[in-house]
């Protein structure tokens, strides 16, 4: 199992970046049984003159397994557990042309699909997003409790999973 923080639209671990599917074509590794890394994101230091500005944490994503459909070529199943620390906010996103599928296991997180209300979901509660959506927000909705997601992508082979939006 490896983990990874996602910052600024950047996976930050090379190793987890090429395990899902981020790395250039014809790099396709296997997840390491052994592999536990947690890895901090790089945050810039203030300078004396500018206001310190606080940023709410962000999602930690621990991949669980990656394997190409054997029935539909092309294709590769990848399942994760997404990690929201208590007030962490997701950077709006897309998940490429991925079918995704996204059960809450713990805590309670509020989503929204452009074009559709925020909704809240609970422990037990699920969602899909259909291929090409845009994901505009995603955020644990306790301040002090975690929240945590089981996240299933059906997506092409080799295609990145998350594609924060630019910053504008």
């Amino acid at each position: 199992m490896i983990n990874m923080r996602i910052a600024g639209g950047v996976m930050i671990a090379a190793t987890t970046a090429a395990i899902l599917g981020c790395a250039p074509a014809g790099e396709h590794p296997t997840i390491p049984a052994a592999a536990a890394t947690p890895v901090a994101a790089v945050t810039a230091a203030a300078t004396p003159t500018a206001p310190v500005t606080s940023k709410p944490p962000s999602e930690t994503l621990t991949p669980l397994i990656q394997q190409a459909l054997p029935n539909v070529k092309g294709k590769t199943f990848t399942s994760a557990i997404v990690t929201f620390p208590p007030g962490a906010r997701a950077t709006p996103h897309r998940h490429g042309q991925a079918f995704v599928y996204a059960y809450v296991l713990e805590g309670t997180v509020r989503s929204q699909l452009e074009g559709a209300p925020k909704r809240t979901f609970h422990q037990g509660e699920n969602w899909v997003e259909q291929p090409g959506a845009h994901h505009v927000a995603t955020e644990n909705a306790s301040e002090t409790e975690p929240a945590k997601l089981l996240v299933v992508f059906v997506s092409t082979t080799g295609e990145q999973l998350k594609i924060d939006d630019p910053h504008q």
